[in-house]
């Protein structure tokens, strides 16, 4: 297969704090530079981009060093922690924003949806901004019409297709830009973390068609999400970024894998130790797990106990606070999730929490389940008004099955939970 997408030395540096350099002798510094042909002075410095420690320099490397090929045809998942490098990379393919260092070699056309509404102008109808993005990414008004039932068909939004954009609501807006994007026959499709906003069936449907475009129409799909499920069911290679750097390149599974592996730097645990926002109620501290020996660790095995530990800070004291955590299998999705309702006697029953830090922990069911990489989930709500705080994607565990009497023969069978079931001969 030819190449469509060549990445060489590409980086992307950024000055915090300011737009520009944010200085006359610095802006003076780099044209002075470029009109003698020498490289940015201020591209020889800077740190890698690890939003979790301050740094010493006011330049840092959104990306740095990235090299790669993408195929025709091939469906690259490109994955990592909030903060690694993801969405930068993706406005630089877009041509959205200019590399500071390296090149970008492309072959065809490119279709982006970065956010919601992409491209869309908000005064003007769904029917319109069908026409514009077509227009803007290369199509004749007659290829637009001749698409242009089936990217509404697709959308679902036949109702409000000539009704101005602005009072979409994000649902909808991402249903309509999705369908123009993946309709009008660009070869190289490029998709961000923006399909979370639809709801469930509208994702499968997206899902489906990017398969579909890739395997049918050999056009290839680049796709950013932090859904280790739909990557898994969608790509074929993976691309894992870290602090803007490649952390590692290759088949999809192995890429996921050594994802759930490298968590916060310490295996099986993540801590957030930075100062809360303003007028913030309450803040995750730390997502814990915990062996039966009282250890962190990120390696359990069935045979033993062990415990998810988790610690947050009441900053003011309020009613109804739920927090909650999320098991997530990295190939299979949700598992489940759990609660903190009424536990604390000091709360008099009533679900209201001072100000104070707390730390719970609860029991693994290690005995249902399947073995594999595991991620944990933690967040702090009033239902249905407010998210106070949220922890995702942090902590990571890898799950072992050695006493299980169906562990060897659990290859071939499908399901994130494999209980022992008590068959009986009727």
């Amino acid at each position: 297969m030819s190449t469509v997408i060549k990445v060489e030395n590409l980086g992307k540096q950024y000055r915090l704090g300011e737009v520009g350099t944010g200085t006359l002798s610095h802006d003076l510094n780099r044209w002075w530079a470029r009109m003698r042909g020498k490289e940015d002075p201020f591209a020889k410095i800077g740190e890698a981009n690890d939003r979790t420690r301050k740094g010493q320099s006011e330049y840092v490397w959104a990306l740095q060093d990235i090299n790669f090929e993408v195929k025709a045809g091939e469906v690259l998942g490109i994955i990592g922690r909030n903060g690694a490098g993801k969405s930068t990379l993706l406005k630089i393919l877009s041509k959205v924003t200019k590399p500071s260092t390296g090149q970008i070699k492309t072959r065809g056309r490119i279709a982006s949806l970065l956010e919601v509404g992409t491209g869309f102008h908000p005064e003007m109808t769904g029917r319109e901004n069908v026409y514009l993005n077509g227009v803007i990414m290369g199509m004749t008004k007659s290829e637009i019409t001749r698409k242009f039932d089936e990217i509404v068909d697709f959308a679902g939004v036949e109702r409000y297709i000539d009704t101005p954009v602005k009072r979409y609501s994000s649902g909808m807006y991402v249903r309509l830009a999705f369908a123009v994007a993946a309709h009008l026959e660009p070869e190289i499709l490029i998709v961000d973390e923006v399909l979370a906003v639809g709801d469930a069936e509208f994702q499968k449907k997206c899902l489906g068609k990017m398969k579909d475009v890739s395997v049918n129409d050999g056009r290839t799909v680049l796709f950013v999400s932090h859904n280790m499920a739909a990557v898994s069911a969608l790509c074929n290679t993976g691309l894992l970024l870290k602090n803007g750097g490649i952390c590692a390149l290759g088949e999809i599974q192995n890429i996921i894998s050594i994802y759930s592996k490298i968590g916060n730097g310490i295996g099986g645990q993540t801590i957030d130790e930075s100062a809360p926002n303003p007028g913030q109620k309450l803040k995750i501290r730390s997502v814990r797990v915990i062996n039966e020996l009282g250890d962190v660790s990120a390696h359990i095995d069935n045979a033993y106990r062990a415990f998810i530990e988790l610690t947050f800070e009441v900053l003011k004291e309020g009613r109804g606070y739920d927090v909650s955590i999320e098991l997530v299998h990295t190939g299979y999705g949700t598992i489940f999730g759990s609660t903190l309702k009424d536990v604390d006697p000091a709360a008099n029953d009533s679900n209201i929490f001072i100000k104070g830090i707390y730390t719970y922990k609860v029991a693994l069911p290690v005995d249902l389940l399947r073995a594999g990489d595991y991620i944990i989930n933690a967040a702090g709500a009033v239902p249905k008004v407010e998210m106070l705080d949220e922890y995702k994607y942090e902590t990571y565990f890898s799950l072992t099955d050695s006493i299980s009497p169906v562990a060897k023969t659990t290859e071939g069978r499908r399901g994130a939970i494999l209980p022992v079931l008590n068959w009986e001969r009727v």
